[in-house]
């Protein structure tokens, strides 16, 4: 019985092992950003945009219309659509990048203008906010890039790294959707990105 017990846990701990070395040979055959832009023969990545498939798993870097690298990224927990400001689910849409913050706790944040206008009228329909707050929020999308949390609660949503669990996220040779609405990739992918992206970048999400 226990040459059994042994035995099993013997064969898991092999199974997690094997998983994290091939997720680790996978990492190592991609391509770094300056390898790609080297092979499309660019020198910068100009008029950067981005986007996002949510089916795919995917984030997309384009200088002008030119596809420069796909990184694997993963999302929010909820896997519905959007129902709410704050259910944990990443939001479909077009969107720009409106503040960067460099020591986050997920080692970068690239910080998205959500809610944006779309959104809150797709809210105002479904009852989420009433008339009232879509009216004073629409105005603040209006003369700021973003909304002041102090005018209705929602969840911040951005691009981002993994943190302090880097190594072991990134190595996951499967999807696993962790986030609590934002677009997450590995620290090292975040740092490719925040070498070309800026203030104004567009991000769609599909």
């Amino acid at each position: 019985m226990l040459k059994r017990v042994i035995l099993s846990i013997s064969s898991i701990f092999v199974f997690i092992v094997g998983c994290y070395v091939y997720g680790i040979v996978l990492n190592l055959r991609t391509d770094t950003l300056p390898e790609r832009m080297a092979e499309l023969h660019l020198t910068k990545v100009n008029n950067p945009s981005i986007v996002i498939d949510k089916k795919k798993y995917t984030l997309t870097l384009f200088s002008d219309s030119i596809m420069v690298k796909s990184y694997r990224a993963v999302f929010g927990k909820g896997n519905q659509e959007k129902q709410a400001f704050d259910d944990k689910t990443t939001p479909s849409g077009e969107y720009e990048i409106c503040g960067i913050d460099s020591a986050h706790l997920y080692h970068r944040f690239f910080r998205l203008n959500y809610p944006n206008i779309d959104d809150l009228r797709s809210a105002l329909r479904m009852g989420i906010i009433s008339k009232k707050d879509y009216e004073t929020m629409s105005l603040q999308t209006y003369y700021s890039d973003t909304l002041t949390q102090s005018s209705f609660r929602w969840r911040t949503i951005g691009i981002h790294g993994i943190g302090q669990l880097n190594f072991i996220f990134k190595n996951l040779p499967f999807v696993f959707n962790w986030t609590d609405g934002s677009i997450a990739i590995s620290n090292e992918e975040i740092d490719e990105l925040y070498g070309v992206i800026q203030k104004g970048t567009k991000v769609t999400i599909y």
